[in-house]
């Protein structure tokens, strides 16, 4: 017997419906049969068809499973496919179909956008937060309106506005549509973060003319030159030039960094990881121990020009000046910064140290622009031989100068240097004379320092000991080997109350004078010569001869 042709018949869908499910039986001579089920929608195939057994010849039965059960179809199963597939047509019908960038933006600015010039603007990375606040505060402004578009796709590449008007990219995939890419950035001293828009298209309308802004990072590709940059598409190239001045306006108006101190990071792969906010040191009276006047000549250099700012300018007087401490290690050369520092409330201060000497470029770039600043270099002698990147690159400490000869004699910036060899310095300060205006020397403590130190580092001490003989077997020491030296007596003194079973953790220690006189013959051994040298204590005189001859050998 012939197989019968396929009958198709609607299944489960109602009457008038665009969606059929269609079933097709075909009856084989041997018992076995094939049902088949095509879903349509409008006439058209959107389903593969599907076959399910029926019948068995040759006494293999493929309808009976594992464990005997029965795997021949029922009227349920055809059921329960139908209900499936016209879920699955009913979801694909329901997908918007996705949209290109370029289809946005063609359809907000118009058939004519192709040929719109594209006017940018770029800023360092560490200004990141500091635009985000800028497009905020730019687009706020009721005379304007916006819609703001996320983008998929944008890291690790070069974004340029006139590109997303392409429907297809010519490499790489193309940027989609998505939720809009945010990452908190610092914001204030204390922890305070902002969260920010990573990446993101603005469709914007003001007074009937539609522009769009694209705001997203530039990639560094490893040299240290990457930032955020804003590009904006208009009609009106002067209008679009406008608007990005506005935003640099309200870039520096907004920014987070103004009155604060701040320093780089570290230095990764010969560039600056980034701008990290510092706590400003407040010193109490009296934490500053210097010999007599030196201490008023440095706050008459730094602070007194920040007081009398307007009247010098007033007067034609440049406000720009630099100070160099130098002197031993340990003598109060950072103690004397952290003093001016808490005195400067509310200027803006850039500290380099460490690998962060190479970021003086960008200092006086922050300096500059947020006056009245200060910039602080810390052992400045580390960059007098060290150079900058790049062919015929010169001393970081000649690019130094440079750049402070450079900001311009009306500008209200500070540099304080603090060096442990200003013979290092002095062949570049003579070849580039002006930039520093007074070199201070801090030197070690004389007696009445000394005695001064003692009695600031005692802190909560119960000091029952004569310090005048400390005083004069101290003479050539540093601040930081007095401190030391006050807390190994504490030490003493603590571990000899414990042993004998009088020891109370809430009463201050009590040091008396064998606590001391131990601690000092410890510090002052010879066989601790290194130990001296670490904190701060002076070489005998053959200890120094002995040294010398060392290096004579």
């Amino acid at each position: 017997m012939p197989p019968t042709a396929p009958k198709p018949e609607n299944r489960g869908t109602p009457k008038g419906s665009p969606v059929r499910f269609a079933e097709m039986r075909s009856i084989q001579r041997s018992g076995s049969g094939v049902v088949g089920w095509a879903v349509t929608v409008g006439g058209r195939h959107v389903m593969p068809t599907g076959t399910v057994s029926v019948g068995a010849a040759g006494g293999f039965d493929p309808s009976v499973g594992l464990g005997g059960a029965s795997q021949r179809p029922e009227p349920a199963d055809v059921a329960r496919l139908a209900r499936r597939g016209l879920r699955a047509v009913v979801r694909a019908a329901r997908v918007e179909p996705e949209v290109s960038v370029a289809a946005v933006l063609g359809a907000h600015l118009g058939p004519d956008a192709a040929r719109w010039p594209v006017v940018a603007d770029q800023w360092a990375a560490y200004d990141h937060v500091n635009v985000h606040t800028a497009v905020e505060a730019w687009l706020a402004d009721p005379v304007r309106g916006a819609t703001i578009i996320g983008l998929t796709g944008f890291q690790h590449r070069e974004l340029a506005l006139g590109d997303l008007l392409v429907e297809h990219a010519m490499y790489g995939m193309p940027l989609g549509i998505g939720n809009v890419a945010m990452v908190d950035l610092p914001a204030g001293p204390d922890g305070e973060v902002r969260t920010c828009v990573r990446c993101a298209l603005w469709l914007v309308e003001e007074d009937g003319q539609r522009s769009a802004m694209l705001l997203g990072p530039t990639p560094d590709h490893g040299m240290g030159e990457g930032g955020i940059r804003i590009e904006m598409i208009s009609g009106d190239a002067a209008r679009a030039s406008r608007a990005l001045a506005e935003l640099r306006r309200l870039t520096l108006e907004h920014n987070v960094y103004r009155g604060h101190v701040v320093g780089f990071g570290a230095e990764m792969f010969g560039h600056q990881t980034g701008l990290s906010f510092l706590r400003r040191p407040h010193l109490a009276e009296g934490e500053v121990v210097l010999p007599d006047g030196v201490l008023e000549l440095v706050e008459r250099q730094v602070l007194g020009i920040a007081r009398h700012r307007e009247a010098l300018q007033a007067s034609g007087q440049h406000l720009k000046r630099g100070v160099l401490l130098h002197g031993p290690p340990g003598t109060g050369k950072t103690q004397t910064v952290r003093h001016l520092l808490g005195r400067l409330d509310g200027v803006t201060v850039v500290v380099l140290s460490g690998e962060a000497l190479g970021a003086i470029r960008e200092a006086c770039s922050i300096a500059r622009v947020l006056q009245p600043a200060a910039i602080v270099v810390e052992d400045v002698d580390l960059i007098a031989e060290e150079r900058g990147f790049g062919p015929g690159a010169h001393p970081l400490l000649f690019q130094l100068l440079n750049e402070m000869d450079g900001l311009g004699e009306d500008v209200d910036v500070a540099f304080i240097l603090t060096t442990n060899r200003a013979d290092l310095l002095e062949p570049a300060l003579a070849a580039r004379p002006g930039r520093v205006d007074q070199a201070i020397h801090i030197p070690t403590p004389d007696a009445a320092g000394r005695r001064r130190l003692l009695d600031l580092y005692r802190r909560n001490l119960d000091l029952r000991a004569d310090l005048g003989p400390v005083v004069q077997r101290t003479e050539g020491v540093t601040a930081s080997f007095l401190k030391e030296l006050l807390r190994r007596a504490a030490l003493a003194a603590a571990e000899g109350t414990s042993a004998i079973g009088e020891s109370d953790a809430a009463a201050p220690i009590v040091v008396e004078d064998s606590h001391l006189r131990a601690a000092l013959d410890e510090l002052l051994d010879d066989r601790h010569q290194l130990t001296r040298l670490a904190v701060g204590g002076a070489l005998h005189d053959e200890d120094r001869a002995g040294r010398q001859a060392d290096h004579s050998e």
